[in-house]
């Protein structure tokens, strides 16, 4: 099995505010190692999708500040009331996860997640940059474009995934164009 599959135990997480922290410092290895969260100081954060992820996949026991376990549904609806590209994200990301790669957040300039090639992490530098899409989303052509651009110069290769009205992720390789009149 590939790195991110180490993490084996539930491991526990607080549902502070809009933030996702482990609850023992003891469990930060596993997941870092499996390319999962960012410290945060001396603590430990997970990025939503990655929480959600990590609850569907049972390894991960989320509470809120009470006390109470925050399942999966709740967790879900939760997160889509934040951002409405939530689920797009998480659907995505549970893909590629299960494909065997490591998924980390975008660079932020319209891109949505960065992709290590399988057995990369951490030793390379994430290799594809994927714009997330829900099937009738509509896009720019130049904001695209530029990104596009942007991600190239990088040395990475961009993917546009679609996820279809059935929930299958499509994934398209995407180069630089020059159309001319």
């Amino acid at each position: 099995m590939e790195s991110q599959e180490k993490v084996e135990e539930a491991v526990d997480a607080l549902l502070k505010g809009d933030r996702v922290y482990l609850e023992r410092s003891g469990d930060y290895g596993g997941l870092e190692q499996g390319g999962y969260g960012e410290r945060d100081g001396k603590k430990m954060s997970l990025r939503d999708y990655e929480a959600l992820y990590l609850i569907h996949t049972k390894k991960l026991r989320l509470r809120d500040e009470k006390g109470r376990e925050v399942g999966f549904e709740s967790f879900a609806e939760s997160i889509q009331g934040r951002s409405k590209d939530a689920w797009t994200k998480f659907i995505i990301y549970r893909d590629l996860r299960t494909r065997g790669y490591v998924v980390k957040e975008g660079f932020g300039f319209g891109t949505d997640l960065r992709v290590y090639e399988r057995g990369d992490f951490p030793d390379k530098a994430a290799k594809f940059v994927v714009f997330a899409l829900d099937e009738g989303t509509e896009r720019k052509v130049e904001e695209l474009d530029e990104s596009v651009r942007q991600i190239i110069k990088m040395g990475k290769e961009a993917i546009v995934a679609v996820i279809e009205r059935r929930g299958e992720v499509i994934y398209y390789r995407v180069g630089r164009a020059n159309f001319r009149k």
